[in-house]
């Protein structure tokens, strides 16, 4: 290769320079065009929460960016026609100068979005994108018409149509025996007037579903049957041995390598019905971003790493515990649904979840327990997450008297729930269990990867550009070594030697420890990973 073909190869390889649009202006180019969120989605090869995290301010890289860059200079170009055809009055959305020179001014500086509240539990949140789209052409009115529900002065309409948002809001009939309702022909429109519906029915709403026309969908809880859902996990499986001609150790290769798309499409299938909507790429506060290239956050998540320093005189025999699927137990946790909101002060809410700054108790019992802080050297407030808050807390509460309740100084949080991620957590594990009763080893691994690399992609991650929770990556962790230290201080109440916490998974006791824990590969059980003698005779 000659210099000059280095020279083109190296600029070939190097990142687009071009800077990005201020990010208000990203989502009023796109809307400018009468483009939905989707549909250029689908154009860039991406989810709809990706798109909205790059309108929200986060920039794509290598190949996505330059997708994206030249959509927007496309749409500044179509702008900047418009505006000429029209003798120069400008229909540029944002207002601004319009065609290709725009795209290039420096981006101004962002404010952090408005954090968003978490949902009631009577509301409905978008579970797909036809209920997204007519979510974003929500309207108000200037003067309340009768909903198409229930007949009564609603203030709001959807797609033209108006109805009540709030389900609660939406007058239920009088009540009377359930009768069945005559469907109306299949090329009626919706009717405006009162749509009678039985007594104890869910509230309806209509929506457009792109290519189908109108349809009126349940308000609230929609909650899909675990008999509905397509077995995605057992498919891939069967298409990826199929695809190996049967090879087992190509089939795992091929499930592990794709593990992470997977999992998020899982993801995806259980939050169908959802009561929430999950913020997937919100603003966060500095301490949860890397503080150099290669290294760490501000979060402390209590890692566990605990030896105990002295044991009874004597010769012993411990036993090296493996607790079965720590991360995917751990799943189950208090999540942030929205956007992180900061506050100050020492009271904590368990309805939200987040990260506090605390000053942490003294600990006194290292002799025979590890700290919940794991291994902490230097003294002084650290920001911790909400499992190990929440532990803290309940082992300074009467039933455990072991410290001093902990000092909160401020928190970032949002409206909270511990179960946003059950539904995906049980699929994962009804899958695991099913593997190991058939000792099939290949789904065993695929689903072990998809929630190891789900919870440690989530992050500052090139490999998740679905998800960008770091506050989740964090309370997950934490959930396992707060798990961890539950196990361990089960173990001391029964009578067992705890020797030693390691990680997520690692507990090492001395004792009769079948009397205290089930033993086999089930998430609840935990299994022997080897045994030693320590001390002397």
């Amino acid at each position: 290769m000659s210099e000059f073909e280095a020279i083109d190869a190296l600029l070939a390889a190097a990142p687009d320079a071009t800077p990005l649009p201020p990010a208000d202006r990203r989502r009023l180019l796109r809307e400018g065009l009468g483009l939905s969120r989707a549909q250029v989605a689908r154009a860039m090869g991406v989810g709809s929460s990706t798109l909205a995290a790059w309108e929200a301010g986060r920039d794509p890289s290598g190949e996505l960016r330059g997708r994206y860059v030249y959509f927007l200079q496309q749409a500044e170009e179509r702008h900047g026609r418009r505006a000429g055809e029209r003798g120069g009055a400008s229909d540029d959305p944002a207002g601004s100068d319009s065609g290709p020179a725009a795209l290039t001014q420096e981006p101004a500086a962002q404010e952090p979005a408005a954090p968003e509240k978490a949902v009631p539990e009577a509301a409905s949140a978008p579970t797909s994108p036809a209920d997204a789209a007519a979510d974003n052409d929500q309207d108000e009115l200037a003067e309340p018409r009768p909903c198409v529900l229930c007949g009564q002065p609603a203030r709001h309409q959807v797609e033209g149509y108006p109805q009540h948002l709030d389900p609660a809001e939406c007058a239920a009939p009088a009540p009377e025996p359930p009768a069945a309702a005559a469907e109306p022909p299949a090329s009626a429109p919706p009717s405006r007037a009162a749509a009678p519906r039985p007594v104890g029915a869910a509230p309806q709403r209509v929506v457009r579903s792109p290519g189908r026309g109108m349809k009126v969908v349940p308000v609230g809880r929609r909650a899909q049957a675990a008999s509905d859902m397509p077995d995605l996990i057992g498919d891939a499986v069967a298409g990826a041995l199929a695809a190996a001609s049967g090879d087992v150790e190509a089939a795992t290769a091929a499930l592990v390598k794709q593990a992470i798309p997977d999992a998020m499409a899982l993801l995806d299938e259980t939050r169908k019905g959802a009561r929430y909507d999950v913020v997937a790429h919100p603003w966060v506060p500095d301490i949860l971003r890397k503080q150099t290239a290669r290294g760490a956050d501000r979060i402390w998540e209590g890692r566990p790493k605990w030896t105990r320093g002295e044991l009874p005189p004597g010769a012993h025999e411990v036993t090296a515990l493996d607790i079965n699927g720590a991360y995917l137990s751990a799943l189950k946790t208090h999540l942030p649904i929205g956007q992180l909101e900061h506050s100050t002060g020492f009271d904590h809410d368990h309805r939200r979840a987040g990260v506090h700054l605390i000053t942490p108790p003294d600990w006194h019992h290292d002799d025979v327990l590890p700290n919940p802080l794991g291994n902490r050297d230097e003294p002084g407030p650290l920001w911790v997450t909400e499992p190990t808050l929440r532990l803290l807390l309940r082992l300074s509460g009467p039933k455990y008297g072991l410290c001093d309740p902990p000092e909160i100084h401020e928190s970032f949080t949002s409206g909270a729930t511990e179960n946003l991620l059950e539904k995906f957590r049980v699929a994962l594990k009804d899958a695991r269990d099913a593997a190991i009763a058939a000792a099939d080893e290949v789904t065993l691994e695929y689903v072990k990867a998809m929630y190891s690399k789900f919870v440690s992609t989530m992050g500052e991650s090139n490999y998740n550009r679905e998800l960008y929770r770091p506050d989740w990556m964090h309370l997950i962790r934490s959930q396992a070594f707060s798990n961890l230290w539950t196990k361990a201080y089960k173990a001391h109440r029964e009578g067992l030697a705890v020797v030693r916490a390691m990680g997520t998974d690692e507990l090492h006791v001395i004792g009769d420890w079948r009397a205290v824990f089930p033993e086999g590969r089930g998430v609840t059980e935990v299994k022997v990973k080897d045994t030693y003698t320590v001390g002397s005779p």
